[in-house]
């Protein structure tokens, strides 16, 4: 879906666990996610660190947005 949404012009960051399951259906704005069965936080940590893990995803993926690419990207 990340892949029709960009061909409609609008830029998709795709966060995912598994980086090679994105490049292959095409997605071009790739951001590493956490985990498989929590992709967006660690519930183990305290409430206060794992809003931060997730506020640092969020600011990668909204960094994918504004970065102009030719080729899919995987932003670490």
């Amino acid at each position: 879906m990340a892949k029709e949404i960009e061909r409609a012009g609008i830029p998709v960051a795709h966060i995912c666990s598994i980086i090679t399951i994105s490049q292959t259906v095409g997605a071009n704005r790739i951001v590493p996610a956490v985990a498989i069965p929590h992709p967006l936080g660690n519930p183990r940590l305290p409430p206060e660190e794992e809003k931060e893990v997730r506020r640092n995803l969020l600011r990668k993926a909204l960094a994918a947005l504004q970065t102009p690419i030719e080729e899919q990207t995987v932003f670490s």
